[in-house]
């Protein structure tokens, strides 16, 4: 297989304002808004060419509802260190449900947060 199997993700969100100033401050990244007749997006910054799979928040009251349960997005901390990324998560409007755990020699460490909007996501860092 040439390609990961997952290309897009969309994690909902009730308050869009919220939402991207809460992954902005935990993450770093500048979130694109695109509003569209139907739904309200953020896009997370892409590299088509990259690993990895592309993704946004999305507001559509019908369509979605922000939970702790079900899927869990893996987002990479690219400080090198979650522990960086978690340090800004209660500051941001979120809270830290499993911490900085290791996962393997191999694979690194994982955690999992609960974000602004009520969503479970989750941290990797391979140190």
């Amino acid at each position: 297989m040439d390609r990961n199997p997952v290309g897009w993700f969309e994690i909902p969100v009730s308050d869009m304002e919220r939402a991207i100033k809460f992954y902005a401050a935990v993450f770093g990244h500048k979130l694109e808004r695109h509003t569209l007749p139907a739904l309200d997006m953020a896009w997370f910054p892409m590299h088509p060419d990259g690993m990895g799979a592309m993704g946004s928040l999305v507001f559509h009251k019908e369509f979605y509802t922000p939970s702790a349960n079900g899927a869990l997005v893996y987002f990479t901390a690219f400080s090198g260190d979650l522990a960086n990324e978690l340090a800004r998560v209660a500051l941001a409007g979120g809270k830290i449900l499993v911490p900085k755990t290791k996962i393997s020699d191999e694979h690194g460490f994982m955690a999992v947060i609960l974000d602004s909007e009520g969503n479970r996501i989750a941290l990797h860092s391979r140190r």
